[in-house]
């Protein structure tokens, strides 16, 4: 590998900004803000809107969308025959 033209990946603290809950990653993103993490030693923070801890769809509150009358529009429009 070349010297000097990679980005620096180290580790980084990324915390849901809803559910506060922070988990340890290595990511070539850095911040200015720090936080004591559960082992003892200081990293970086990232916030981030929402993560598997939020997300509606690993949670279980998503909502399926029901696209019956889409494709049955669609099938119209196109005169589709099953």
């Amino acid at each position: 590998m070349k010297q000097d033209i990679h980005p620096k990946y180290d580790f980084v603290v990324f915390k849901d900004g809803l559910t506060g809950k922070m988990f340890l990653s290595r990511s070539t993103m850095s911040s200015k803000d720090k936080v004591k993490y559960t082992d003892g030693k200081e990293y970086p923070l990232i916030t981030v809107e929402i993560s598997a801890d939020s997300h509606p769809f690993f949670t279980g509150q998503q909502q399926l969308v029901d696209s019956a009358g889409r494709i049955e529009r669609f099938n119209r429009k196109y005169k589709v025959n099953k």
